[in-house]
């Protein structure tokens, strides 16, 4: 497949001809809380494609066509307890479902708190998210993307991941001589699937606390992390869907943060369905596990219409 590639300030942008992706660095020459290593970002390829390591942060941008396009746009964090990322189950196969509906997609390959390259680990995830958030926005006209519809989605570490994006956010720091970070971080929704939501022992996924805080964690950063427990008055309007049967990450967490939703008076809509345990995508080899990607157009055409 033929492909033009250019360079413009500070970013590495792929255009491909045929699927409209473009490829974006999320930081300039200096990575923030970074810390060189001799490592190097590495593919692993089985059932799922799955990436670990990651050196330079980025995002992966996909467009509707634009006589389809809503303006709504939605950054992807894939999941795989923050060890790997499961990149084509959990991203760039979302992506190309969400375009199907009109809404643009943008899959965030974030940095890994095990890979020992951040100066602070447990800081890199949020911050990467916080800047592919504020990158969206400032590309918004360009991208055809009303910048008050742009959300995260996250799945099972990713849903962490979006989840505390959802919750420890900010409206921009208008002094900063940077035009990037002048822009807010604020997701406009969120959705949540099969997610890490709580750090608490009785509900957490263990393996996912011990990778971004350690095994010994201190309780403060626990209760920090644990984002039902963070649900604000501005927390953005959220969509959860998960399996009953799900043996990984346990259903509190979904429930916990609809309730912790519920009582701030925010908008949430919960699907518990009954098959599908853990990791299941887009449940596209089982009709009655995929109703939750129907649901989900259904709840993002909503948003759309409301003033």
């Amino acid at each position: 497949m033929r492909k033009l590639v250019f360079t413009f300030l500070f970013f590495s942008v792929i255009i491909d001809l045929y699927t409209q992706e473009y490829r974006l660095f999320l930081y300039g020459n200096e990575i923030p809380n970074s810390i060189k290593t001799l490592k190097h970002e590495k593919i692993l390829k089985g059932g799922i494609e799955c990436i670990e390591n990651v050196q330079n942060p980025d995002i992966a941008v996909y467009l509707p066509v634009k006589k389809f396009a809503t303006g709504q746009a939605v950054i992807i964090c894939p999941g795989g307890s923050y060890w790997v990322l499961a990149y084509d189950l959990e991203g760039t196969e979302v992506a190309k479902y969400l375009n199907s509906i009109g809404a643009a997609a943008i899959v965030l390959k974030y940095r890994l708190p095990v890979s020992g390259n951040c100066k602070i680990p447990h800081e890199a995830p949020l911050m990467d998210a916080q800047r592919a958030m504020r990158l969206v926005r400032i590309n918004a006209t360009n991208w055809n993307i009303d910048s008050h519809k742009i959300g995260i989605m996250g799945f099972s570490a990713g849903g962490h991941l979006a989840s505390t994006l959802g919750t420890h956010f900010d409206y921009g720091d208008k002094s900063s001589k940077d035009s990037i970070e002048m822009q807010s971080c604020r997701p406009d929704f969120m959705i949540l699937i099969y997610p890490v939501i709580s750090f608490v022992d009785s509900v957490t996924h263990v393996g996912s606390r011990e990778a971004l805080l350690g095994k010994n964690a201190d309780k403060q950063l626990m209760n920090y992390y644990s984002n039902e427990l963070q649900v604000k008055e501005d927390t953005p309007p959220t969509f959860l869907a998960l399996a009953d049967d799900d043996t990984t990450v346990p259903s509190e967490n979904s429930i916990l943060m609809y309730k912790a939703l519920h009582r701030k008076k925010i908008q949430a809509e919960l699907h518990i369905i009954s098959e599908g345990e853990h990791g299941f995508g887009l449940g596209t080899n089982n009709e009655h596990i995929a109703s939750w990607t129907y649901s989900l157009k259904l709840w993002l055409n909503r948003l759309n219409n409301i003033k």
